[in-house]
């Protein structure tokens, strides 16, 4: 009886070093891993574009109740975005 007590005890002790260190190597790797947020360089030539109406193709379609509808132009809102190039 003691030795299974003492058995389970390793036992757990064991797991709960393993998870504690798998744990701590999992932190280590994110900490390390390579950013993909890079600073802004004067070669990317970025400017501020203002949100605007744009015209959009709608092509010709047919709905599910076999009506045709042709295509048509349609004005969409493009919202304000950065615009950068090399």
């Amino acid at each position: 009886m003691i030795n299974r007590l003492k058995r389970a005890a390793a036992l757990g002790a064991a797991t709960v070093a393993l998870a504690t260190g798998t744990v701590v190597g999992m932190v280590g790797t994110a900490s390390a891993a390579p950013q993909n947020h890079r600073p802004p360089v004067a070669s990317h030539h970025c400017q501020e574009e203002r949100g605007h109406w744009a015209r959009h193709w709608q092509p010709a379609f047919r709905d599910r109740h076999h009506r045709w509808h042709p295509g048509q132009w349609a004005r969409v809102w493009r919202p304000v975005h950065r615009d950068c190039h090399r």
